[in-house]
């Protein structure tokens, strides 16, 4: 049983892997045909930014459709041809209510959310810093998304506790909510601040789910791994195109997903604390906004780093993109596996 279940996973993640690498030159063609491009913030917004990146205006943005995408497809194709055919399809079939339906709806919900986003960037439209979405709007949006699942968690599934690593689980009662609504806003706005370079998010989000996928396989969530599988080998052909030189950008409508995505299956798998040390970069990436924005209003304008986030602090003085991504790629993987860790022994103890 559990043989033929890591089979599945493995199996789903190559054929989403080999599905979006056959579909992303078609995106990237189309992105291309209608201007879809990036559009960089002007010098007097954002001087430092502006002079690091001001050479990748244009490069098409949008390219997240492909991750989300793909598992979105897959897994419509697998429900209906399991239902009319069985056999094969059904047995490949990940969507589950009590596993996929919430992380599925999510991560289309926020996608087509990022999606609006980048479109309106593109045009430079809305009232977002060069067009798009403002913040708030975005915030009350995520608000909303949490709180439904939220309420589905605690109301429809009975999530009420809280595990923490070598004490066990702890009932927290209708705390759930708050905390929830909390995860979920926060990845979803951390992964957004941390798609700022070529393959960056793409390879951070890829260590978290490999290890998230680990630990849905190990609780029996075989479902939910397969779910995990598929957003793996997605991003993996993602990252095949998004590597430096960048072919296209994440946008909105892939960072978006993959954050809330992220938090939501680390709510399902009950490993919000260890949820930190999975994403540890997107962490970093906040926190580095959050310190500058309070450095400049309590020290009247004085910064910490010379840009925010943080991977553009290192940009400016001198580290080649390139070589941070890869350095914060081994941090993620790094701190992924000590995460892993921590919840193994945990459970043996």
């Amino acid at each position: 049983m559990v043989l033929e279940q890591a089979i599945r996973v493995i199996i789903i993640t190559a054929i989403s892997f080999i599905s979006a690498m056959a579909l992303t030159p078609l995106w990237l063609r189309l992105l291309r045909k209608f201007g879809f491009g990036k559009q960089i913030r002007t010098s007097e917004e954002a001087p430092v930014y502006s002079s690091l990146h001001s050479k990748k205006e244009g490069t098409p943005t949008g390219g997240g459709v492909i991750v989300w995408g793909t598992v979105l497809t897959l897994a419509i194709i697998f429900w209906i041809f399991g239902a009319l055919f069985g056999g094969f399809w059904k047995d490949y079939n990940f969507i589950d209510r009590a596993q996929t339906y919430l992380p599925l709806a999510a991560m289309v919900i926020a996608a087509l959310i990022g999606f609006a986003d980048d479109w309106m960037g593109a045009l430079k439209i809305g009232g977002g810093k060069g067009g798009g979405i403002k913040v708030r709007h975005k915030l009350v949006m995520y608000a909303i998304i949490s709180a439904i699942g939220a309420w589905w968690f605690y109301y429809k599934l009975g999530f009420d506790t809280l595990s923490i690593p070598f004490f066990g689980s702890v009932v927290i009662g209708w705390w759930y909510i708050p905390i929830f609504m909390f995860v979920i806003i926060a990845t979803a706005f951390s992964a957004n601040e941390t798609d700022g370079l070529d393959g960056l998010l793409g390879g951070v989000a890829l260590f978290a789910f490999v290890a998230l996928t680990a630990v849905a396989f190990v609780l029996g969530r075989f479902e939910l791994a397969a779910f995990c599988g598929a957003l793996i080998g997605s991003l993996l052909a993602f990252l095949w195109f998004n590597i430096f030189p960048a072919k296209f950008f994440m946008g909105d409508t892939g960072s978006m997903a993959l954050g809330i995505t992220l938090g939501v299956v680390a709510m399902l798998t009950d490993t919000t604390l260890l949820l930190p040390i999975f994403a540890i970069i997107m962490v970093i990436e906040s926190l580095s906004v959050i310190i500058q924005l309070t450095s400049k209003k309590i020290r009247k304008g004085k910064k910490i780093f010379l840009s925010t986030p943080i991977h553009h602090h290192f940009e400016a003085i001198g580290w080649p993109e390139s070589q941070i991504t890869m350095r914060f790629w081994i941090i993620s993987a790094i701190c992924s596996s000590l995460a892993l860790v921590i919840f193994f022994v945990s459970r043996a103890l």
